[in-house]
């Protein structure tokens, strides 16, 4: 009994002088170190940590914005008849989203469609009157009257006219030819006053109606069935909420460090998700009053939120000198919660935890290190091999003791 003692005493000592030199340790150091089972190289895939050049960035804050969005006003006076959905509905393209009340314009329509039924009537009429007195040379007023009388203007009268200078039967022919030419295009003028009526009565009609430029959803509904809405009032803000973007104001001093098609990295404000953007549109003009240049980023297809959240974006800032900071790769990372750590893989010694504090992104596959770890060490690039407990080889990459994880692509520059 009293040897089983000792012995306990003993692993309690030594039990003890460990955690004091652990927490020693973790004092003068910038790691803390957990001792892994021994594993060969080959099976966790030790590397060596190189360096890579890293440069100085800076966080802006954005809005997520759908590609295409409109917003819909009234352009006549009139009571709404008709919406076609609430927000988040989805509609095709060409789809009826508000109609307004339309009786009295189908009633003046009504009135100009007789109107120029009668204005066809009349043309109709001008051209047959116009035939007749080109190849009779008579009018209506020749089939009135007795013969006899006709006859004496045609055979004495008209010549004696001729003969004596007081009438010229031709001219007056013509005269009337060109009267009834005169009455064709009066005929021709009312009908196209008519049928520019029309156009504009189905202009009307058609802003009477809001339909849908292309394939979205109704993100904002400022009306109901039955408000009377002005022209100029706002009634239906629609978008296409498949395809995302992030609308940033940048300084204009970091517009030097950025190209079109560039690939930014950015965190949205959805579980902290980091996601990488390609930049879609740079306007030609700075804000004259805040000096910003506006910008926009294609996200990824399947990147969560919608419009109007909030995200950042992180902008290489060009004017500052690029330092040299040791990269490896993400696979490498190990997470406990919000803390990262890597394996440390020493010759002749186990595998180690050591904990670090990350930079940002370098590319798709590797991330910087700000401190913890030096260039020319190994660490494991397959540490599931060698998992402590409680450690897990994925997580969200977010910084450690004040990190930061959007550091650019130096590639992309």
């Amino acid at each position: 009994m009293l040897n089983k003692t000792q012995s306990h005493l003993r692993q309690m000592g030594w039990l003890s002088l460990l955690m004091a030199s652990t927490m020693a340790g973790a004092m003068v150091c910038s790691h803390v170190v957990v001792a892994a089972p021994a594993t060969a190289d080959a099976a966790i895939g030790a590397i060596t940590v190189e360096s890579g050049p890293v440069g100085v960035t800076t966080t802006l804050g954005g809005t997520v914005v759908p590609l295409r969005e409109v917003s819909f006003a009234a352009q006549m006076p009139g009571r709404v008849v008709f919406i076609a959905g609430i927000e988040g509905d989805w509609f095709k393209e060409g789809s009826v989203l508000i109609a307004l009340d339309d009786e009295d314009l189908q009633a003046k329509r009504n009135q100009a469609l007789a109107a120029l039924s009668t204005a066809e009537s009349t043309l109709r009429n001008a051209h047959v009157q116009y035939s007749r007195q080109v190849y009779t040379g008579s009018n209506m007023a020749d089939n009135m009257g007795m013969r006899i009388p006709k006859l004496v203007d045609r055979y004495f009268t008209e010549p004696m006219s001729r003969m004596t200078g007081t009438d010229n039967p031709e001219l007056s022919r013509r005269a009337e030819i060109f009267n009834q030419g005169t009455l064709i295009d009066q005929a021709l003028f009312t009908r196209q006053q008519v049928i520019g009526q029309l156009q504009e009565l189905d202009a009307k009609l058609r802003d009477l109606r809001s339909v849908a430029p292309f394939s979205g959803v109704i993100i904002r509904k400022s009306i109901e069935v039955g408000d009377t809405v002005q022209p100029g009032m706002p009634m239906v803000t629609f978008a296409d909420t498949r395809t995302l973007q992030i609308k940033v104001d940048v300084p204009a001093r970091l517009m030097g460090g950025i190209q079109r098609g560039m690939i930014i990295p950015a965190k949205l404000d959805v579980g902290n998700m980091r996601v990488e953007t390609r930049v879609a549109q740079i306007y030609p003009m700075a804000d004259p009053q805040r000096h910003t240049v506006t910008m926009k980023l294609d996200l990824p297809v399947d990147a969560p939120g919608g419009p109007g959240m909030y995200a950042e974006v992180t902008i290489p800032d060009s004017s500052m000198p690029m330092e040299s900071l040791p990269v490896i790769p993400k696979s490498a990372v190990l997470w406990r919660g919000s803390l990262p750590g890597v394996m440390v893989v020493a010759d002749g010694r186990d595998p180690e935890l050591r904990m670090v504090r990350l930079g940002g992104f370098v590319d798709e596959r590797s991330v910087s290190v700000l401190s913890g770890l030096r260039a020319g060490e190994r660490i494991a690039a397959n540490p599931n091999a060698v998992l402590p407990s409680g450690w897990s080889s994925s997580g969200a990459m977010q910084p450690a003791m004040g990190g930061d994880l959007s550091l650019p692509k130096v590639q992309q520059r």
